[in-house]
C-alpha cells in the first residue's frame, strides 16, 4: 500500500512544468516504505520511528501503511500526531525531562515506555500504575558520530547501575537505554554501548526487560550508503556476547536514517554575484537546509535548468547564501555548481527528509513552500 499516490514522476517533470519560485520539497513514498521494511526485515527487535526527525502526516501515515507500529516520541504534541495517523500506535516517550503536565498527558496518551536518566526525573514517575516500563539511559564517550548526545542526557554507568536497582524496587519493569549519536557509521559504537550495559545491569544484579540501541543510524554521507546490515548483525552479536543466555529483547529508534532518502529539496538561484562565486537561493539555513549550520550536506547536489535539462559544466566552488536579510544565511565552506548554473536554475539537495522540514522557519517571509509525492526522487524508476 502506498499513501499518497505520486502526483509527479518526478522533481524534473515538476519543475519543468510549473517553474515554481519558492523552495519545494518532493516525498517518494516508495523510497520511504522501502526504506521502514529494511529496518523491520534486518534489525533483530521492534523498530520504532523517531517522529522529531519529521513529523509530517504523509511521513507518519507512510511508515504505518509500511507496517511500523511502535513509535519514538518527545513530547505530547508528537504523541498526538502519531494517535491521528494510526490510533493503536505504541509509543515510547524517551525525552527524560518532562513537566508535570506532559507526564500527566502522556499517561492519558497511553504512553508504553519511559524513559529516565536522573533520580529527581524518576521520582517524577512514582505514580505512573505498576509495572510501567523504564528505561534507563546512560552515556559513555562516543566515537564514529558527527556530534555528541552525551553532553545533555544521560546517567554514567554508576549513576544508570543505581536508577535501574530503584526501577526495580518501585515495582516497574527496568530497561537500559542509549544512543550513539548523530550519523555513526561504526558497528564498533552500538558494541561498547551493549558491552557496557551487560555490566550495568549484572552490577545492579536486575533482569534487563528490554534493552534501547537508541537511534543514530547513518543515512547517505558523502554519496556512500551506510551498511546498515552490518549495524545490524554486530548489534545482535554484541546483545548476544554482553547478556549469554538472558538476551533482552531490542529497541531501536531510527530517525534520519527511515526519512532522510525519502526527500529531495529543490532550491532556486534567484541571482548571482562575482561571475558566478556568489550564489543565492530562495532557501537557506532559517528554511529547509537548517541542518547545515551544524552538519555539512556533503553530497554532490543537482542543478536543472526551469526547462527540465541537468546543467553539465564543469563544477566550480560556490559561496551560497539563502535569501533572508541575515547575512549569516549562508552555507558553510563552499559548494560545488556546475560552471554553467544561472538565474533561475534549481538546485536539487537529495537525502533532505530528516530536519529539513522539522527546522524551517518562515523568517523574513521564506520558507518551504510544499511538499510533493513523487513516483521518483531521480528521474529514473526507483
Amino acid at each position: 500500500m502506498q499513501t499518497n499516490p505520486p502526483t509527479w514522476a518526478d522533481p524534473m517533470a515538476h519543475l519543468a512544468r510549473t517553474v515554481p519560485d519558492h523552495p519545494v520539497l518532493y516525498l517518494s513514498p516508495r523510497v520511504l516504505q522501502d526504506t521502514a521494511r529494511r529496518f523491520t526485515r534486518g534489525f533483530p527487535g521492534l523498530v520504532t520511528y523517531a517522529v522529531k526527525a519529521n513529523a509530517r502526516p504523509e511521513v507518519l501515515a507512510n511508515l504505518a501503511a509500511a507496517g511500523l507500529r511502535a513509535f519514538d516520541v518527545a513530547s505530547p504534541a508528537e504523541m498526538a500526531a502519531v494517535r491521528a495517523v494510526r490510533a493503536d500506535a505504541v509509543l515510547h516517550y524517551h525525552n527524560p525531562v518532562r513537566s508535570e503536565a506532559e507526564i500527566a498527558s502522556a499517561t492519558a496518551l497511553g504512553v508504553d515506555s519511559w524513559s529516565v536518566d536522573d533520580a529527581g526525573e524518576l521520582e517524577k514517575l512514582a505514580a505512573l500504575p505498576p509495572g510501567a516500563e523504564i528505561a534507563v539511559r546512560f552515556v559513555l564517550p562516543e566515537t564514529g558520530a558527527s556530534y555528541c548526545f552525551g553532553e545533555k542526557f544521560g546517567a554514567t554507568p554508576e549513576q544508570a547501575e543505581a536508577l535501574l536497582a530503584r526501577v526495580a524496587v518501585m515495582g516497574h519493569r527496568p530497561a537500559l537505554y542509549f544512543h550513539p549519536g548523530t550519523q555513526c557509521d561504526d558497528p564498533g559504537s552500538w558494541a561498547r554501548y551493549i558491552a557496557a550495559a551487560g555490566r550495568i545491569a549484572a552490577r545492579a544484579g536486575v533482569p534487563v526487560a528490554r534493552l534501547n540501541v537508541g537511534g543514530g543510524f547513518a543515512s547517505n554521507r558523502d554519496g556512500r550508503a551506510p551498511d546498515l546490515e552490518a549495524v545490524f548483525a554486530a548489534i545482535g552479536r554484541a546483545t548476544r556476547d554482553a547478556f549469554g543466555p538472558d538476551v533482552p529483547p531490542l529497541v531501536c529508534e531510527p530517525g534520519r536514517a527511515m526519512v532522510a532518502e525519502a526527500f529531495t529539496l529543490a532550491a532556486r538561484i534567484k541571482g548571482m554575484r562575482d561571475g558566478g562565486r556568489r550564489v543565492y537561493l530562495n532557501d537557506g539555513i532559517y528554511g529547509g537546509l537548517a541542518e547545515m549550520r551544524d552538519m555539512a550536506h556533503t553530497r554532490p547536489v543537482r542543478v536543472i535548468a526551469p526547462d527540465g535539462r541537468a546543467r553539465t559544466g564543469a563544477p566550480l566552488p560556490r559561496t551560497v547564501f539563502g535569501p533572508t536579510c541575515d547575512s549569516i544565511d549562508r552555507l558553510p565552506g563552499a559548494v560545488p555548481l556546475p560552471g554553467d548554473a544561472a538565474p533561475g536554475d534549481y538546485v536539487l539537495f537529495d537525502g533532505m527528509g530528516a530536519y529539513s522540514a522539522a527546522l524551517a522557519t518562515g523568517f523574513n517571509g521564506y520558507g518551504l513552500g510544499e511538499v510533493l509525492t513523487v513516483d521518483s526522487l531521480s528521474g529514473h524508476p526507483v
